[in-house]
């Protein structure tokens, strides 16, 4: 019980959310970057479709109790955050931030993808997808993001750590520009 109680301590200090307007990339510093084990060789995971609409029902169900429309599986969004997972874990660090961008924002644009607004959820920790999406959906932050009247389209990304446990991931959230 207590070993369980101190990993869930330590899945909830690795959880960040963040959200920006017009994909524009956050200022200063990340304050939710954490180094969660050492950066390696990471095993980067492409997500599937299942995945993905797992990823969407999941948030969906939070954002239908709060009469907001649903999002869809997005491929883009999804290949946009596996690769920020992976990025994260070849790191060894859950942030915002990627090697080469500031935030969702610039990743999704690069992408293709035309945002107003983009969203993102990260975490890292030895949890499999439906621990992650459960941790969101009861962490105030996350569900900040999941409820978000203007998203549209969503995406879920993993990657596995240098030390073969530490499963980093991203969810990505965004709205075309009309």
């Amino acid at each position: 019980m207590t070993s369980l109680r101190l990993s869930a301590l330590a899945f909830v200090s690795v959880l960040a959310a963040c959200a920006q307007e017009g994909g524009q990339s956050p200022s200063g510093s990340d304050p939710h970057d954490v180094q969660a084990t050492a950066p390696g060789q990471a095993t980067c995971l492409r997500t599937t479709h299942s995945q993905n609409q797992a990823g969407a029902a999941a948030t969906n169900a939070m954002r239908a109790r709060s009469g907001l429309p649903p999002v869809r599986p997005n491929p883009t969004l999804s290949r946009v955050a596996a690769e920020h997972a992976c990025d994260m874990a070849q790191r060894g660090r859950m942030t915002h931030r990627g090697s080469s961008s500031a935030g969702p924002g610039p990743r999704v644009k690069a992408a293709g993808y035309a945002p107003s607004i983009t969203a993102e959820n990260i975490a890292a920790g030895p949890f499999d997808q439906g621990r992650v999406l459960s941790e969101w959906n009861r962490s105030s932050g996350h569900v900040a993001n999941l409820l978000i009247p203007q998203m549209r389209d969503y995406g879920i990304g993993q990657a596995i750590g240098a030390d073969g446990r530490t499963r980093f991931w991203s969810a990505v959230y965004a709205a075309p520009r009309q």
